[in-house]
């Protein structure tokens, strides 16, 4: 607790200050009458009392001012002449707070920097290799061609034909890269209208019947649900994405399997699920499936002409709906993917 003696200073100091001018004019009008010394010394002993005090005030009244600004401070009236002070006295310590939180902010935006630079190395080291693999080819092919296979008609035919699946394959990856790259930077608008999810799996379902049958799929949409399940969405953006999902499950399900798409009300959204019967995906490789050129199989991805993008590409267009996309699989028995679309009033 610290007495707080500031009504004693001001009585005080009033009574010193009237000391003082009573003495001034004792000392001028009636000099003869009392000693001079005496009533000298007592003028500039009240004169410097009454300084002291006032010094003493302005002193008090500026520390208290500077406490206020770098500290808590509080006073409560204990009685009439007392008062209780708390003040927060480690002034020291909240700085070293605030230096150690300011260092902690720091230090995870450089951890955020450092792994950024390290995802945009990776990117454009899968990048250079994707490209590294057709562009070769294609070169060969084309050498091959101006060493003389170009008139030799039991080959030109063959070389041509994979010089332009290499390219392709060149031209699939750059529109991949500029498609996600736009989907990234949420530069890409979204057409929102109402339309019916089922009528186009069905038009998918013709559009890939080709290679469903080339391998031995079928394609099915499951019992219950063929039926109007009508959506609020860009349908060209959701085309693309139910095209490489059963594209996927076509490539990767069961020789003589089956390929079933289901849709599912649930209140606001209508939950879409593509299922395979294929050998199914281990569980340390599913976190990681949308992400840029991760391939769970890399020979067998390339040999089916994939550009290691396309379930990144879904995830994002699914993400820019505000909506969400998931996959569960078992080993054997295959891999599901399941996303939902908002539900069209």
């Amino acid at each position: 607790m610290i007495r707080n003696p500031t009504p004693q200073r001001i009585s005080l100091l009033t009574s010193a200050a009237l000391s003082t001018v009573v003495c001034g004019i004792l000392f001028f009008l009636h000099a003869p009458v009392l000693d001079f010394l005496s009533c000298l010394f007592l003028f500039f002993s009240l004169s410097y009392l009454t300084f002291l005090y006032a010094l003493d005030v302005f002193i008090y009244r500026k520390i208290k001012i500077i406490y206020k600004n770098i500290h808590d401070f509080k006073v409560t009236k204990i009685n009439r002449k007392n008062f209780q002070v708390d003040l927060d006295m480690d002034p020291i310590k909240r700085v070293n707070d605030e230096v150690m939180d300011w260092a902690r902010n720091q230090s995870q935006e450089i951890s955020f920097l450092k792994q950024q630079e390290v995802f945009r190395r990776d990117f454009l080291g899968n990048v250079s290799h994707e490209l590294k693999t057709p562009v070769f080819s294609l070169q060969g092919y084309i050498e091959t061609l101006l060493d003389g296979a170009l008139y030799d008609e039991t080959v030109n035919e063959v070389f041509l034909k994979k010089a332009a699946k290499s390219a392709d394959r060149i031209n699939s990856l750059v529109n991949d890269l500029l498609e996600i790259s736009q989907l990234e930077s949420g530069s890409v608008n979204l057409q929102m209208i109402k339309w019916d999810v089922c009528e186009l799996t069905h038009e998918i379902f013709e559009s890939l019947e080709t290679q469903a049958v080339s391998n031995s799929v079928e394609l099915t949409i499951k019992e219950g649900c063929d039926k109007p399940f009508m959506v609020m969405a860009d349908r060209e953006k959701i085309r693309q994405v139910l095209t490489n999902l059963t594209q996927n499950a076509i490539n990767y399900g069961k020789n003589k399997g089956k390929v079933s798409i289901g849709f599912y009300d649930m209140d606001a959204n209508i939950l879409i699920e593509i299922a395979d019967e294929g050998e199914g995906i281990a569980k340390e490789h599913l976190p990681r499936l949308f992400e840029r050129f991760y391939r769970v199989d890399r020979s067998r991805s390339r040999d089916s002409g994939g550009t290691g993008l396309g379930l990144a590409i879904v995830k994002h267009i699914i993400e820019a709906h505000q909506q969400t996309i998931n996959v569960r699989s078992t080993l054997r028995q295959g891999t599901t993917f399941g996303f939902t679309l908002a539900k069209a009033k």
